[in-house]
């Protein structure tokens, strides 16, 4: 099946955001970009999130590459999911019906000295703020908007994720 998924350009992220799928997600990317780097690339999002800097390492792999790319949300799009999925263009984000949608501020835990805990959490800080800001650009959002939506978990349904603005259609069939 790995072949036939690499054939028909199609590319699943499942599963927990982490340095496995980064490292699978930048093989296949480089790979079907070598093979025909004008033919899109579908990307099959269904996955809980993960690793913040994995997340963002993904999303930078799907821009950086020259193929187009198409997400669809296939089940559950949550925190580092959300950035894989927004590395499309606004045009080219689907969801199925079904499919549910959460944001929310990156969490961590800490250990050590005060002083390496200020650190962290300044860290953190300038992440959510990389987090938000990318949501609100690709979402036509401002960046008040999303800080305010994503003080707590935020669930969006398909619906609400096409009002929101992290997707452009939700579709029922492939032809959509």
């Amino acid at each position: 099946y790995e072949k036939a998924l690499f054939d028909s350009r199609t590319l699943l992220i499942s599963g927990p955001v982490d340095d496995k799928m980064l490292k699978e997600t930048t093989i296949r990317c480089l790979a079907m970009e070598q093979k025909d780097e004008k033919k899109a690339i579908t990307v099959f999002i269904n996955s809980p999130g993960g690793s913040a800097d994995a997340g963002f390492a993904i999303y930078d792999m799907l821009r950086f590459i020259k193929p187009p790319v198409i997400t669809v949300v296939n089940g559950l799009c949550a925190s580092a999911g959300i950035l894989i999925h927004l590395a499309a263009d606004k045009k080219r984000r689907f969801c199925m019906s079904e499919s549910r949608f959460m944001i929310h501020q990156p969490s961590t835990m800490g250990r050590g000295t005060a002083s390496d805990l200020d650190i962290t959490a300044k860290e953190i800080l300038k992440l959510r703020d990389r987090y938000n800001r990318i949501i609100a650009e690709t979402c036509s959002k401002t960046l008040e908007q999303v800080t305010e939506s994503s003080r707590r978990d935020f669930w969006l349904d398909a619906g609400q994720a096409l009002e929101y603005g992290l997707v452009s259609k939700v579709v029922t069939k492939r032809t959509e």
